[in-house]
């Protein structure tokens, strides 16, 4: 998988959780907090960490921001800062913003100054929980965008024995294998020749309906 640039505005419990997510994932993740404390227990989970006001223009250009791929706007209570943040990274010219929405109209607002997708973690959460119960195997899944997740996938009895040149992936589902967790043994962009045994965990990376193919193939 290309290795991709996240930046990570916010890192309470919201913002933390994506970070730890990509950073599993071996992407480069930059956390931005106003909160000193935030930023130094944050650390462990980014590749570099800042404490800086997201509403100051000048702020943002330090870090470099218009030079990542994703900027994820996770503010917790100051809806006001996260507007102003939102328009500022879209006026600095950065590709992909996403943004954590209050409620309602504060989703409207922020897609009104630019937020290329608005997230509302309550409302998603219960997709998630929709998510696991449609999919069983799939224990934990990333949203990239609208379409493609990054996806933890528990191999069941019924796919154990088989290698990953076997289902080929990439040729029947367009999709990627980015580790395999044997054992709790972690094998980052597994061999073709990987065995797959009943209970391993697949980390695959693709849109979601060919994930959910994958999935839900039928031997």
């Amino acid at each position: 998988m290309a290795k991709q640039s996240y930046a990570i505005i916010g890192l309470g419990r919201f913002g933390t959780s994506i970070a730890s997510k990509l950073y599993e994932a071996e992407q480069e993740v930059l956390g931005i907090d106003l909160n000193e404390d935030r930023v130094e227990n944050g650390k462990e989970f980014v590749t570099h960490a800042f404490v800086l006001d997201s509403t100051e223009e000048e702020s943002l250009k330090s870090v470099g921001i218009r030079n990542f791929d994703y900027v994820i706007v996770a503010i917790g209570n100051d809806m006001q800062a996260s507007i102003l943040t939102v328009l500022l990274l879209k006026e600095l010219g950065v590709k992909k913003v996403i943004a954590k929405a209050l409620n309602k109209r504060h989703g409207q607002v922020l897609e009104k100054v630019g937020a290329d997708w608005v997230v509302h973690p309550e409302r998603d959460m219960g997709a998630r929980v929709a998510h696991q119960l449609l999919l069983p195997n799939v224990l934990n899944y990333i949203e990239l965008s609208n379409e493609y997740n990054i996806e933890e996938i528990v191999i069941p009895s019924s796919m154990s024995g088989r290698s990953l040149r076997d289902f080929d992936l990439r040729a029947k589902y367009d999709l990627n294998a980015i580790a395999i967790v044997k054992n709790q043994e972690l094998f980052i962009s597994p061999s073709p020749e990987q065995i797959l045994n009943d209970g391993d965990k697949l980390a695959v990376i693709g849109h979601r309906d060919k994930i959910n193919d994958f999935v839900n193939m039928k031997e």
